[in-house]
């Protein structure tokens, strides 16, 4: 990639001044002096007061608090925060290349309204005002419920505002991205009776058994990850990863059993009929505090013997049956799931085995082993909505995506089937869609398709800061506030062992026309008025994060940065459970026993498997790779324009490739010109493409570098939950 001084310049001195400082590669470091000795001059920050922030990131799930230093107006530097519980003064690439966001010149800088195919600036009365004409004649011709929202997250106050607004408006069809929690929380709520989500104690666990979570390229909070592991080689503790390919996290681990993709669920059941055949279960916890026992290990040990797990997963009999001893003799062993950054919520099957193996060695609530989480932080309380007729009737209306009906009772939000039940006109249309904190064109699989769904649609609002591929599909933009002006709390629930709340706060004034997404739903509400307006007293978002927090909360937020609940403990067995038998109640036999999700295509048409991998070098999600994350991806990965895909080499002499050969990608959704990349690290037969490449929005340094995995594997919704439980797809490569 090649950076000017003027392009360079325009995304900001403050940038380039705080990643010189921070600990990125040495890659980075060298092409910076490389490209300041070529300058007639060295860029420098401006002379000026210093003042240093406290804040939060916002740009991955993973919660880590920053230190963002500024001279005079400008950030300077953005490092992790000393001493915060998940990342204690570390930070990620993405994270340190934060300011780049900020200063970017690609930035949406007022709100904008497409008008003949061309965005034309408009005034923020203008823009709410078109907004709330919208979703008035709507109510009133009895179609609120066609008023449909797709967001980033459902937990912290903006979320809520947004679940308030379909509320008191009478929409049902508001939907959240989901990921591996959203798999997690619905095994433990069928298991454990309550629906929270799951941290994992890996501090203190002496053996730990990954099926595909890229624990240190990306998964959960990335810097706590690097040192959980690091710590875990300290002590001595095992750690083995499940997974076709030599990942990051597979590199580090004591033992890496290369699986075929797909059958991780299967080879868990296997590990359990090795415990179970061999009584090396804790027998105590599975007397006194499990329900359903009999019938699922009766199903088990008729099902899944060793010898017939490892002909399905490619893994030794002998290997099952050692690895299925040494966890359960372990003294604090922990099993996890989530493959990659756990981006993809994942199958009811594989998750629910995966948490039995905790279950039957005891480790639920213990000491090295899984926590149950509450779902949220607990805020003060506010009123609760009282829908008026017209939302309280619209309410009564099935969700599009099919969530909590008849088929799927258990989910909570299903994106993945939105843009088949729209392009197949199934039920009424959605007249307007809302997407905040959300990149659906790039992030849902089946681009195409989401492309399709959303040109149906005739008229969309975006929220975005940066010129998004979601965005570009747009009628209106109201752009938001970029994360480092703006006041938010962020609750933190990436598998962490204490409930966290931090505290996002401007460390600079706004620098364009935008508005705080939260103050722009407020208004909105006002602005409809009546029942819904009343559900919306609060002056401004600022006034209604400080209420919602409470006196004490947010003044050990704005002090510290972030909120520990210091008072949490995990919950005994005897409490723990909130079961209607007050027990762990082991999977019905009958959503276990069945073939594992497989991959869809046509076999004989595309013979090898494509399937997506994480790398902490790229942002996989909504947001966008700074220009600094591309410049530090490797060759292996992104050559020049060319995405590159790894492959075994013998897989590469059956189809006459070499080395750095162009070939055509192709699978049932799409297909496109990539180069190759030969490594003995993967199964032969499969094709490993990198998430976060392939935008065709934001800047010019990311978009068209590379293809995006989502233009070629499509949903597989998951029988047991309908959650997207895709891991791969049939695909075939050939020379250019």
């Amino acid at each position: 990639m090649k950076i000017d001084r003027r392009c360079f310049l325009s995304l900001g001195i403050g940038a380039a001044a705080g990643i010189t400082l921070s600990p990125l590669p040495w890659k980075i470091t060298d092409d910076l002096s490389i490209w300041t000795q070529n300058w007639p001059w060295t860029p420098v920050p401006p002379d000026g007061k210093t003042i240093n922030k406290k804040s939060a990131c916002q740009l991955c799930p993973g919660g880590c608090g920053i230190a963002v230093r500024r001279i005079d107006k400008r950030v300077v530097k953005i490092e992790g925060l000393k001493g915060h519980p998940v990342n204690d003064g570390g930070l990620c690439t993405l994270g340190l290349s934060a300011a780049q966001l900020l200063y970017s010149p690609f930035r949406i800088q007022a709100p904008v309204k497409k008008v003949n195919g061309k965005w034309r600036k408009i005034s923020w009365d203008d823009a709410l005002a078109t907004i709330t004409t919208k979703m008035t004649e709507l109510r009133e011709e009895g179609k609120a419920h066609t008023v449909a929202g797709i967001i980033g997250g459902e937990r912290g106050t903006v979320s809520m505002l947004w679940q308030r607004l379909f509320k008191a408006y009478g929409s049902p069809n508001l939907m959240r991205n989901t990921s591996m929690e959203d798999a997690y929380s619905l095994v433990l709520q069928k298991t454990q009776g309550n629906r929270v989500l799951p941290g994992f104690d890996f501090e203190n666990a002496d053996f730990v058994l990954s099926f595909g979570s890229g624990l240190i390229d990306g998964w959960g909070s990335p810097v706590r990850m690097f040192r959980a592991l690091g710590d875990m080689k300290n002590r001595q503790a095992k750690f083995v990863q499940v997974e076709p390919r030599l990942s990051n996290t597979a590199a580090k681990a004591d033992q890496w059993l290369p699986i075929i993709p797909g059958t991780e669920a299967l080879l868990a059941l296997g590990l359990i009929h090795v415990i179970l055949s061999e009584s090396l279960y804790q027998v105590r916890f599975v007397e006194q505090h499990c329900e359903g026992f009999d019938n699922f290990k009766k199903m088990v040990l008729e099902t899944y013997p060793p010898e017939q797990v490892a002909k399905a997963t490619g893994i030794k009999v002998e290997t099952i049956k050692e690895l299925g001893r040494e966890f359960a003799r372990a003294k604090n062993p922990l099993a996890v799931c989530g493959r990659g950054q756990g981006l993809t919520p994942g199958s009811f099957q594989e998750t629910a085995a995966v948490h039995v193996l905790n279950a039957l060695t005891g480790n639920l609530g213990e000491k090295g082993g899984v926590l149950a989480m509450p779902a949220g932080p607990e805020y003060e309380e506010w009123p609760e909505v009282e829908p008026d007729d017209v939302a309280a009737e619209a309410l009564q209306q099935k969700r599009l995506d099919g969530a909590g009906g008849d088929e799927f009772p258990d989910a909570g939000d299903l994106p993945t089937r939105l843009a088949q039940v729209i392009n197949t006109g199934k039920g009424d249309g959605i007249q307007l869609l809302f997407i905040s904190g959300a990149n659906p064109v790039y992030t849902l699989p089946d681009t195409k398709a989401v492309q399709k769904a959303l040109a149906a649609i005739p008229f969309k609002v975006s929220f975005a800061t940066h010129m998004d591929e979601s965005a570009e599909m747009a009628d209106l933009i109201l752009p938001n506030h970029c994360f480092l002006e703006r006041y938010e709390d962020v609750p933190v629930a990436a598998g962490l062992t204490s409930p966290i709340v931090n505290l996002a706060v401007p460390v600079v004034k706004p620098m364009y026309n935008t508005k705080h997404v939260g103050d722009s739903i407020i208004a909105i509400a006002q602005a409809l008025g009546d029942e819904i307006a009343d559900a919306f007293s609060w002056e401004n978002y600022k006034t209604c994060l400080k209420e919602t927090l409470g006196d004490e909360k947010w003044e050990k937020l704005t002090e510290e940065g972030y909120w520990v609940d210091e008072e949490f403990k995990p919950v005994p067995w005897k409490e723990g459970f909130k079961s209607a038998a007050t027990k762990f109640i082991f999977p019905d036999p009958a959503r276990l026993n069945h073939p594992p999700v497989s991959a869809s295509g046509d076999a004989k048409q595309f013979p090898l498997t494509l399937i997506a991998c994480d790398s902490m070098r790229l942002a996989g999600g909504a947001v966008g790779s700074p220009p600094f994350l591309i410049k530090i991806t490797p060759d292996s990965v992104l050559l020049k324009e060319d995405l590159v895909v790894e492959i075994n080499p013998a897989t590469a002499a059956d189809l006459g490739l070499k080395e750095g050969a162009q070939a055509v990608l192709a699978t049932p959704k799409g297909s496109g010109r990539v180069r190759v990349h030969l490594d003995h690290g993967i199964r032969p037969g499969l094709v490993a493409m990198a998430r976060g490449l392939g935008h065709g929005a934001h800047d010019k340094y990311l978009a068209g570098k590379g293809l995006n995995t989502n233009a070629f594997i499509g949903p597989v919704d998951d029988p047991d939950s309908g959650y997207d439980a895709a891991w791969g797809i049939s695909a075939s490569l050939a020379k250019a």
